[in-house]
């Protein structure tokens, strides 16, 4: 942005606000588009292998980076809407999850952008988003995404998603759970 530019505080102040509004201010991140080269026509590829979330700010750096920003501003308000109703859920409450955790979720109402925290001793239980074969089966179906840090955030899509813990007997226990989101 230009510096000394009312125009980009004005700017600036909005996104800020924006965020603010959102509540993940202190878990946003900033990213500088194209990184250290800014943006140009050879940015295409620059998010490759990064991992948004709800709430990261991207800057433009380079000519008409003002109205880049601006756009980015009026996509964060218009989306704004969608994400203020966005919860975040821990899955089993304070028990976090367990082999007792499987009927957590009975009387909830989800949507799609909700965000389920699971919450477990890392190496004790993993979270495997799978399909409906594979919760029915309790098998992990190739191409099925593993979660395994203990403090996992996993964000719904709309529909049912299926998620067991892979760990050998959990999932035949009753470690695994299926969440409507509309």
């Amino acid at each position: 942005m230009a510096q000394g530019s009312g125009s980009a505080r004005a700017v600036l102040a909005l996104v800020l606000l924006c965020m603010l509004l959102h509540g993940d201010l202190a878990e946003s991140k900033v990213y500088t588009v194209g990184d250290r080269g800014g943006w140009t026509l050879s940015s295409g590829g620059w998010s490759r292998g990064k991992r948004f979330r709800a709430g990261d700010l991207a800057m433009a750096q380079g000519s008409g980076s003002a109205r880049a920003v601006l756009a980015l501003v009026l996509l964060c308000v218009l989306l704004h809407g969608d994400l203020a109703e966005s919860k975040v859920y821990t899955v089993g409450d304070r028990g976090g999850w367990t082999l007792s955790s499987g009927g957590w979720s009975r009387g909830k109402r989800f949507r799609a952008g909700d965000v389920l925290l699971f919450k477990y001793g890392r190496g004790a239980h993993n979270v495997v988003a799978v399909n409906a074969a594979g919760y029915r089966s309790c098998s992990v179906p190739r191409g099925s995404r593993t979660y395994s840090s203990g403090n996992d955030r996993v964000t719904l899509s709309r529909g049912t998603n299926y998620f067991i813990c892979s760990i050998p007997g959990h999932c035949g226990a009753g470690m695994k759970m299926a969440i409507n989101a509309a």
